[in-house]
């Protein structure tokens, strides 16, 4: 089943997506928190990520989310527009100057290096984004009205809290009843739900996603689906195992119709082997395989995939160029600081198709 992708001149977007934007702050370099004199300052969140990225490849995209009107908030809202992504459906609620209802959640963030892993440390509870309510925004009109080709939202934004998960909900209803495409990248957050909570929670909204994202993690943990032939320390990824558990996927939701995969082998803190695996159409696709992948910042790696499989679609590749531009995507944005994207759509293109590091003069 082919996916049926709206009309581009009867929708005011290509992608809009769903979820919290945070303020990232990171030690210079490979520093570690507790002994940082300055911070970086940055701006990223798994679904933002993704419609921030497809922006910058050259298709339409906005931004739904919720935000305290003052000034941190606003580093987020001009991070967005700064690409010309549409930041007018973030709801700006009246700050009460000190933050005791809402906030704007930040994550510290440590660059890994070596045999040391990169951590993020959440600090994003009671923030305006986990408190936004299924009536905070007309969805019937943003995607019946307005229009919208494609929606990505995923398990961040529904584990933050039990009113976040009815949004997620409502959003996917009207999205999917008005014939937008709608993508969820199942992101497992132990710090955020228990994988009870979250399978509990996923089958509620599952019924209403044509595009399913996810690494071997996430599907055990957020849909219950195990890969066989993983070790605990996540050094072996055996393909077809993957694609055995794909296809239990599909079976048991056949609305579901495409599957994307990421396949991470973490060798060090900056040294990860990388690809992807596109199931569409009752068959496999395999990315070009980035081994020894040399990495600046890991965090949006996954975002990267996402937003690539997103354009892929959107402007009509096939399926085997889709999964080798979403993997290069992914891999290029291991390449730069931050969460979000930074890299071309002509690098991406030039990567997808075999392009070496060779300087380009």
């Amino acid at each position: 089943m082919s996916l049926k992708i709206r009309d581009a001149k009867q929708c005011k977007y290509d992608v809009l997506a769903l979820g919290e934007c945070m303020v990232r702050l990171s030690p210079p370099g490979h520093g570690r928190i507790e002994f940082a004199k300055t911070l970086e300052v940055d701006v990223g969140g798994g679904e933002f990520n993704v419609a921030y990225a497809c922006t910058r490849l050259g298709v339409r995209g906005g931004f739904l989310s919720k935000l305290p009107n003052n000034y941190v908030a606003r580093i987020a809202i001009n991070h967005g527009r700064a690409v010309g992504l549409d930041m007018s459906h973030v709801i700006m609620e009246k700050y009460d100057g000190v933050g005791r209802k809402s906030r704007v959640g930040l994550n510290f963030t440590e660059v890994g290096t070596g045999p040391r892993a990169s951590v993020t440390m959440y600090d994003r509870g009671h923030s305006s984004t986990s408190q936004m309510k299924p009536t905070d925004l007309d969805f019937n009109t943003i995607f019946g009205r307005d229009g919208a080709r494609w929606l990505h939202t995923g398990g961040i934004m529904a584990s933050l809290s039990d009113d976040t998960a009815a949004t997620v909900k409502a959003a996917l209803e009207a999205a999917d009843k008005a014939g937008t495409i709608t993508s969820y990248d199942l992101n497992f957050r132990s710090k955020l739900w228990s994988s009870e909570k979250a399978v509990a929670t996923t089958k509620g909204l599952i019924k209403h996603v044509k595009v399913l994202i996810g690494n071997e993690e996430d599907f055990t943990k957020v849909l219950g689906f195990k890969v066989e032939g993983v070790d605990k320390r996540m050094q072996k990824l055996p393909v077809e195992n993957y694609k055995a558990m794909v296809e239990r996927v599909v079976k048991t939701y056949p609305q579901i119709q495409a599957v994307c995969t990421m396949l991470r082998v973490v060798k060090s803190g900056l040294i990860n082997d990388w690809s992807g695996i596109l199931w569409h159409e009752g068959k496999f696709y395999e990315s070009r395989k980035f081994e020894n992948l040399e990495i600046e910042d890991r965090v949006g790696g996954g975002d990267g995939f996402s937003s690539g499989i997103a354009y892929g679609f959107l402007t009509g590749m096939d399926p085997q160029d889709i999964v080798n531009f979403a993997a290069a995507h992914g891999a290029m944005m291991h390449t730069t600081r931050g969460d979000t994207s930074q890299v071309t759509l002509e690098e991406v293109m030039d990567v997808s198709k075999g392009g070496t590091a060779r300087i380009k003069r």
